[in-house]
Order: C-alpha cells, then structure tokens, then sequence
C-alpha cells in the first residue's frame, strides 16, 4: 500500500523542561552501578542525551570488571539467589525482571503474557474527557488502547557470579479514536519487538542480602514503520503514532542495579532500572526519551508451595527528541512528540508458585497484577489503567 500520510507536518523538537526528582535518584543508583564511570563523570544528563561512544563503552566493562574482583563480604547463602531453590519467594514478584542469579550451568526458561489497558487523557494530574482533548484543537483524540505481549526469555548462568538473560517480545497493540465529528475508528500493529541481552553480575553478599548489577543491550528489531487505514487516509495505510509502533529505532543501553534479601518467612528488594538510547535518532529521525524505574517489594511464604507479594514502582520517561516527519502533531495527540513524558507510580500485588517436592526442573508459575496511584503526565497523554502479567518458568 502507498505511504501517504494522514499526519503531514514539519518535525519539531521535544520539551526537556522535566522535574528532576527521579533524575536525581536514578543518577545516583547509576553512578553506583557503573562505579563512577566517565558517562557519569561528563556532566551530562543520560536521560537527556545519548551514550553512544566506543571509548567509553570499553572503559564501561572495564570499570565494571574491576569493581567485580572484589566482593563486600562472604558470598554464602546463594541458593536464594539460584533459581533452583525451592521457595516461592526465592523470585520477585514476576513484574520484576533480572533479579535473580542462577548457579553455573542451569538454565532457565520463562514465558510471560502481559496485557497493559489504558483508558480515557490525562493532562498533568487532571484525567480529560474526549472533547476536553478535541476543544484544544486536535482533529482526533484516542479513547483506550490496549498492549499485549508475549514475552518468551531464557537465562544460563557460565559462572556462580554472573547469569546471562535473553528476552524477545511479540507485541500486539490496538487503540480506538474518535474524530472531531464523532467517528470512531481502530489501528493496530503487531509484530516482534526489541530484543534485549543482559548479564547480571554478582557484586555482593552477606547472609540473606544479596547485591547485583545488570547491564544490558536492546537490539532495534521492532518496527518504527507501522501502518494503518484512518478515515482520513482515503483508504492507503498510513504511518502509525509514537505509541503504536513496535521498537524504539535505537540501540540502547539497559544499566541497573538490584538488591535483594530474605528471611524465614518473607523476602524482599529493590532494583533500580534505566533505559538510555546510544544512537542521537532513528531511521525517522527521532529517538525515545530515556527512562528510569525503581521498584520496591516485599513477598510472604504461605506454606511450602505458594508466596504472595506487595510491589511499588516508581517510573519517569522523557519527552521524544526529534520528530517523525510523516506525523502531524497537530491532528491528534499522540503524533505530538511534546505530549510523551511523564512519571507514574504504580502499585502491585502478585503471587507466586512452586511445587516444593521438585528438587531439579522444577516449574514455577506467577501472576501479578497493578495500577496506578499516582499519574502526572506531559498531556494531553493515554492514562493506564491496569497491567497484568501471567507467567511460566522452569529450571533445569
């Protein structure tokens, strides 16, 4: 089908007048994981600009590899760290990915189905109606939308310090829109998303604390060229908003660093997470704004075989820098690349199970479910309204 465009206009930049609360934490979460490294050293803001540098990429692994020879205390206990352990709670709440260790030679593979719904605009903390969004001069507004993914990872451990974790996501996404005179229509997209390798990295232990680092890379294979029929397209497929495509467009870099603790009847942790673009745009000449989280949770054993689990988030995503120039911010909300940060606290509660009798392959499975308690969002923007995961994984 031709390329025409529903949403022609100029490219423009994108705001970076952004809070600089979570900035400040999630710097000195990195700064700790990349143990002083020069990226930090420069001065400059990672959530602002891209980290792409061959010198300082080596310099990277070699800092981490040297703050990896020396640990803070004993690294006993690791079979709460291994996911061969049989306690429930031996993993986080299954939302949290790369928290755990293995011990050398296992494997294990995991798949998880997650469905995100948003529903209804939100401007700031204020949620908009429909023609709250169109009266500011929009042709269309989106209404609800909804993300599913399939997440399909598998984790092999070359040494008792350090684990190595694959994902690959197939997503779907559908949002329906209504138009200024009131038609209602639906675009989709469907395909694989970006696949991302990490290793997690023992930094320390001391009885049921547990201390490591993740360091990873997300490949650009999901799509940035998604397209579909919109009323106004005369019938060709045109090119998809920002949240309806598949992949960032960019390599980038995945730093963090999770903490992780237990005792006889409870288990808890904290990870903090970035995700900071390597490359100054995409192929359509824009690139995602960085993004940071912390997670913090705390999980229950009841009995041998099941744990249930509490879990706070804390996310903050900047504005994207560039524009597509096939998109027309002007017509609806989402082609606008100033209408694409914020920050959002989410609260979780989850359970896990085990069969405790297994000694070896053993199966786990999990649920968790959340939403937001607090949204404040550079609008008019998609508000969430819950997310859920389902999951499968086995050990052997």
């Amino acid at each position: 089908m031709n390329s025409v465009s529903v949403f022609p206009g100029a490219p423009h930049g994108a705001s970076s007048d952004l809070r600089p609360s979570l900035t400040r934490t999630l710097r000195a979460a990195f700064l700790l994981t990349l143990v002083a490294h020069p990226i930090m050293a420069t001065g400059n803001d990672p959530f602002e600009e891209p980290v792409a540098s061959s010198d300082s990429m080596r310099e990277l692994f070699r800092s981490l590899s040297r703050g990896f020879e020396v640990r803070g205390g004993p690294a006993d206990d690791h079979g709460h760290h291994h996911g061969s352990t049989a306690r429930p709670d031996s993993h986080a709440p299954i939302g949290v990915m790369g928290e755990h260790l293995h011990a050398e030679g296992e494997w294990m593979v995991s798949l998880r189905a997650m469905r995100m719904h948003m529903d209804g605009m939100r401007d700031g903390t204020n949620s908009l109606s429909s023609s709250d969004v169109l009266s500011r001069g929009f042709m269309v507004t989106p209404t609800e939308m909804d993300t599913d993914m399939l997440m399909a990872g598998a984790m092999w451990a070359p040494s008792d310090d350090v684990t190595l974790m694959a994902m690959v996501p197939y997503v779907q996404r559908s949002m329906d829109h209504v138009t200024m005179n009131g038609t209602e229509f639906t675009t989709e997209s469907e395909g694989l998303g970006d696949v991302s390798l990490t290793a997690l990295i023992r930094a320390w232990d001391h009885n049921n604390h547990h201390v490591h680092f993740n360091i990873g890379i997300s490949a650009p294979t999901g799509s940035i060229d998604e397209e579909d029929v919109t009323p106004a397209s005369g019938g060709n497929d045109v090119q998809l908003p920002y949240p309806m495509q598949l992949g960032s467009g960019t390599w980038d870099l995945l730093p963090g660093i999770t903490y992780t603790g237990h005792a006889a009847h409870m288990s808890w942790g904290m990870q903090a997470l970035m995700r900071l673009p390597l490359e100054d745009e995409n192929s359509n000449d824009y690139r995602l704004g960085g993004r940071g989280e912390v997670s913090t949770w705390v999980a229950r054993r009841l009995g041998e075989d099941f744990s249930t689990s509490a879990r706070l988030r804390y996310s903050r995503w900047r504005d994207i820098n560039g524009a597509d120039p096939l998109l027309n911010p002007a017509m609806v909300p989402t082609a606008d690349p100033d209408l694409s940060g914020g920050e959002r606290i989410d609260l979780f509660w989850g359970v896990n199970y085990v069969d405790s009798s297994a000694s070896s392959a053993s199966s786990r499975f999990a649920f968790e479910v959340g939403m937001p308690v607090y949204q404040d969002l550079d609008g008019p923007q998609m508000e969430m309204d819950w997310v859920a995961t389902l999951a499968w994984q086995k050990t052997f």
